[in-house]
This record gives C-alpha cells, structure tokens and sequence, in this order.
C-alpha cells in the first residue's frame, strides 16, 4: 500500500499530535465565576499541581484542575503572575487583572482585593517591647542594661572564659584569650 501525497501529509499528523495533548478545557461559568471571585476578593490563590483532586481546599464548586487551568489561562493574558514551588503554583493578581476581573465580576472601583486593603499601623518597637514586658514573669523580663540572657550577666560570649570575658562570640572584650 502506497500512500498518496494528496492522503498523507506530515502537518496533518503533527496537528493530530497537538490536539491530543491540549485538549480543549470547558469550565461551567458558575466555576469560573466562583474562581474569579476568590481570586478577587484575596488577591491570590495557591493551587496544587494536582489533575486528579476532585474539589479546591478553598474554593467550593470547581475541581483542582479547573482552577489550574484559569490561573494558566489567566496568566497567559498577563492577569496573575504564578510562581511554582514544590508542586504549588502561587498565583498572584497583577493591576491589569485587577481591572480584569473587576470588570467581567461587574464591581464598583472602590472595592479592592484583600492584599491591595490598608492595614492598621502597628506602634513603634520600643512600645511593642513594653508590651511584651508586662505580660511576662518577672524573671522572664527585659533587663534594663541589655547584656544578655539566662543569667549570664551582660558579657556575651559563649565557651570557658568566666569572669575574664574570654570565649568565643560577642564577648566582653577582656583579656583571657590568646
């Protein structure tokens, strides 16, 4: 049996290829609009590069697979940029798909994803400090000098050395060593 030019060609065979490797991905509306809003109103979404998980931990309606295949597609158009590690795929939405999802989900402009919402201010340090300081034990406080912890004076250091400061680390400086 000869094949025919007009019978056989080489392109067709390479589109067969192709289209048995990236099937065609239907995902319902109400998955991808339950997607789009989780995406929205976090800011970001992890999902596992696992095909087979029939459900989201976070998401209820669609399959693990589908939320994939949206954060694929989604990052394609530049909407969300991914970063995989150990078998995570960390998406995270970009302004343009800010602009994106705020328009297909039909949301005012004044609502905005949870990683774009601002934060109450957090006191200084030194006042966090004192804080911290009336909830522990008296033994357990803050020194007023500093120096350093379990009561080993304020000399650092760690090793033999004794009272002299030898020792290795942060000592105190003094003769003992070398």
């Amino acid at each position: 049996h000869l094949i025919t030019s007009s019978v056989f060609s080489p392109f067709r065979v390479c589109e067969a290829k192709i289209r048995q490797s990236y099937p065609a991905m239907f995902i319902p509306k109400q998955n991808r609009i339950a997607v789009f809003s989780y995406l929205f109103k976090e800011g970001v979404c992890v999902v596992k590069k696992d095909t087979r998980t029939p459900t989201h931990p976070q998401i209820e309606g669609p399959t693990n697979l589908e939320v994939l295949m949206l954060m694929k597609s989604l990052e394609s158009r530049g909407y969300v940029r991914i970063t995989f590690s150990w078998q995570y795929n960390y998406c995270y939405l970009t302004d343009e798909g800010i602009e994106y999802l705020r328009n297909y989900l039909a949301l005012p402009p004044e609502v905005v994803p949870a990683t774009h919402k601002k934060t109450a201010t957090r006191p200084d340090s030194r006042d966090r400090e004192e804080e911290r300081d009336r909830d522990r034990p008296p033994a357990f406080r803050r020194r007023e000098g500093g120096g350093g912890g379990f009561g080993r004076g304020g000399d650092g250091g760690f090793g033999r050395g004794g009272d002299d400061g030898g020792g290795f680390g942060r000592g105190g400086g003094g003769g003992g060593g070398w």
